[in-house]
């Protein structure tokens, strides 16, 4: 009976990953609560998943990246790439080799974040679409994190499991397959993958052409605006918004919404043209008399951004990250102005523009927002709203000391646990961090802001729920159906198989929720089919990290959709392939290295 019941529990759980109606972390909080309640999963152990070493371990990587990215040493190394040719195949070689080996070390998210503004300046240089960089770029971050057992959350799992005949992997026992697999990877997007993306950079452009729907309108003596708040104003016409003021010689972008409306002023309003005709009528304004119209265009096009930028604000194009605090909001739920002094000028999703009731949109992980923000508080302002600037930063070129002092903390961690054998890596890479706050390379603060409390919620509730599937026997009863098709077959095929039943489930779910379901399942059909354990572990740690099919699989993914205007049917024609070039590398590594 208990077998049904965890069965029945990991459907619900399943279905609810593959939905994104609810948040993964309160999936798993579900259901590892409703097993304790059924006493499945002994009560007094319902949380002690969140003692974990692999939780600690992936806290304190999450750490140790942001202290490593605040150093500067990957912005030193991004600063080179600008150097290689100008050719795709060259220009996505060098992106994604830098990316994949940043993530070997650091937070996959975290590697791709600090390169995607370098890349789309070299492609803009290179006078070739973004598009067709970005998505290779995610994807490398996704190869690179196979190659240690610290690049992603999956190896750090898989590297704590035990079982009678294996003692569990160590730092770089991932190494000789996952180079393999990130190598021929890497060769297969710069040779061929790019070709298969489409590319929409006209209709991305058009996406933030702001100056067709921004308005210069005066409010005349005697106007029924004058004495009114802007807020009125705004509320009067939904699909309208003030973005700028003028009063005299001064300009005030992003006006409060208490402003009141005085004879003389100008607003600067953002709408499409009926709006603003319907609006003038109604309100007693008056147009501000047109260019010449020879010069219209280009004119248009410079003061569009000029007027909404000024020494105290900036005009910044950023992607929302997934987990940030504007995912699933709307600008005007948030408050966007009014709390953080924000005006939400554009959207751009898919590649195309959202125009509608802009300030009603619910944002989504992935789209591309034009906002007008406090240029002294920028990147603090959205750093707290979770997005990414796709501006190439200024190079944080901090001085060799810094480099030197975060390549010798982080160096001697992985002397200590990997190579020394003196201390286990959770504790090794939990000094690391630590010792990266004390020398000021990462404030507690950052710190606390670079943990994905969400995955480490996710972990928390799944491990109790996977020893559940192999304490009930639930996992034994799906490897018996695995077993009768690979029974008698080699150990490569049976690898293959691994592979693929990990790869499909990871591009449906959480990479890490994946890992800690199928590793009972790997370690039962080892036993079953009398094969090497480390083999098909080493399987469901490559399939687990083979997101490349769905946008959803992983927030690599998700965060290069909005910028290169990508479509969720666009990443099944680079992936699948890449996925069949991933079994035909990893099955016979895994066999050579592992069998």
């Amino acid at each position: 009976m208990d077998q049904w019941l965890v069965a029945a529990t990991l459907v619900v759980v399943l279905a609810a990953f593959v939905s994104g109606r609810v948040r993964y972390d309160m999936v798993a909080l579900g259901a590892v609560a409703f097993l304790a309640v059924l006493e499945i999963v002994p009560r007094g152990e319902a949380f002690a998943g969140f003692g974990h070493p692999a939780v600690i371990t992936v806290a304190a990587v999450l750490v140790v990246s942001r202290g490593l990215e605040n150093s500067g040493l990957v912005d030193l190394i991004a600063r080179f790439l600008g150097r290689f040719g100008r050719r795709p195949e060259t220009l996505v070689a060098s992106h994604a080799t830098v990316v994949a080996g940043a993530s070997g070390f650091m937070n996959n998210v975290g590697a791709l974040a600090l390169l995607m503004p370098v890349a789309i300046r070299v492609a803009r240089r290179a006078e070739h679409p973004r598009a067709i960089v970005l998505m290779p770029l995610a994807f490398a971050s996704l190869l690179g994190g196979m190659i240690t057992m610290i690049g992603t959350p999956p190896n750090i799992i898989i590297a704590s499991a035990r079982s009678d005949e294996f003692a569990g992997f160590s730092m770089f026992d991932f190494v000789p397959v996952g180079l393999a697999v990130a190598g021929a990877g890497i060769l297969y997007l710069a040779l061929v993958g790019w070709r298969f993306i489409p590319r929409r950079d006209e209709d991305y452009e058009a996406a933030f052409a702001i100056e067709g729907y921004l308005t210069e309108v005066e409010v005349p003596e005697g106007s029924s605006s004058a004495g009114k708040r802007i807020m009125e104003l705004e509320e009067s016409n939904g699909a309208l918004r003030v973005v700028a003021l003028i009063r005299g010689q001064r300009r005030v972008p992003v006006p409060s919404g208490f402003q009141v409306v005085s004879p003389g002023d100008v607003l600067v309003v953002e709408a499409d043209a009926d709006t603003v005709a319907e609006f003038v009528a109604d309100a007693g304004l008056a147009v501000v008399s047109e260019r010449e119209a020879a010069d219209e265009e280009e004119i248009a096009r410079a003061e569009g951004r000029e007027l909404l930028a000024s020494d105290e604000f900036e005009l910044v194009e950023v992607v929302v990250r997934p987990g940030g605090l504007l995912g699933g909001r709307s600008a005007s739920g948030l408050r966007l102005r009014e709390r953080f002094r924000v005006n939400l000028i554009a959207i751009a999703r898919s590649g195309g523009a959202v125009r509608l009731r802009l300030q009603d949109v619910e944002i989504r992980p992935g789209d591309v927002l034009l906002l007008q923000v406090p240029r002294e508080e920028a990147a603090a302002t959205l750093a707290l709203l979770g997005c990414l600037p796709l501006a190439e930063r200024g190079i944080r070129f901090r001085g060799q000391s810094r480099v030197l002092l975060a390549v010798v903390i982080f160096g001697g961690a992985l002397l200590a646990a990997a190579v020394l054998n003196l201390l286990p890596i959770q504790l090794a890479v939990t000094l690391a961090a630590l010792g990266m706050g004390a020398v000021g390379l990462v404030t507690l603060r950052e710190a606390y802001e670079a943990i994905d409390w969400p995955v480490l919620v996710l972990l928390g509730a799944m491990l109790p729920v996977g020893g559940a599937l192999e304490s009930t026997g639930a996992a034994a009863r799906v490897s018996d159906l695995l077993v009768v098709g690979a029974e008698g077959a080699p150990l490569i095929l049976v690898v293959a198989l691994v592979l693929f039943v990990s790869m499909m489930l990871s591009d449906v779910v959480n990479n890490a929720a994946a890992a800690v379901l199928l590793i009972p399942i790997a370690l039962s059909m080892a036993a079953g089919l009398n094969q090497p354990p480390p083999a098909l572990l080493m399987a469901v740690a490559v399939g687990a990290s083979s997101a490349f099919l769905t946008p959803i699989g992983h927030q690599s993914n998700v965060l290069v959709m909005g910028p290169g205007g990508y479509r969720f049917g666009d990443y099944w024609r680079v992936g699948l392939p890449l996925e069949a070039v991933i079994v035909a590398v990893a099955a016979p590594m895994i066999v050579l290295v592992w069998g």
